[in-house]
């Protein structure tokens, strides 16, 4: 699934808690990670949920997995892995959530802790990006 079925899907659905509900549904599709991933480095800070996300560099695409403990985050790391993985550094650092998140309408529907852990994981992907770029 891609982030175009994702909004294609929210506009079918009218109602909030069948988003909220969807939105929990694309969190359960996601693999669990090991517990020796879960670590203060793959931690991302800024989350009042506990979040991590693992990143590697496959044919110069960065290829991102993520966890939250919270049903919720975990949809919403879901999401961001939908807009960011797969993706060149270059192109990630290009990219914009923000848009992809208000056409969706998340920033009005989610409290503002919720809204501020999705910026930090945006900021933690772009930062990881920078990195295998080289860009500092």
């Amino acid at each position: 699934m891609n982030i175009s079925e994702v909004i294609e899907t929210f506009e079918f659905l009218e109602d909030w808690e069948d988003r909220y509900k969807y939105i929990i549904d694309l969190g359960r599709d996601l693999p669990e990670l090991d517990e020796a991933e879960k670590t203060e480095e793959n931690r991302v800070h800024g989350c009042t949920s506990r979040v991590w996300l693992v990143h590697g560099l496959e044919n110069g695409k960065v290829v991102f997995r993520g966890e939250s403990d919270a049903h919720i985050v975990k949809g919403l790391v879901a999401l961001m892995l939908m807009i960011y993985s797969g993706k060149s550094p270059a192109e990630i650092m290009k990219t914009n959530a923000r848009d992809v998140l208000n056409q969706l309408g998340l920033e009005k529907h989610l409290s503002p802790m919720r809204t501020n852990g999705l910026f930090a994981m945006d900021e933690k992907i772009k930062s990881v990006a920078r990195a295998y770029a080289g860009v500092t």
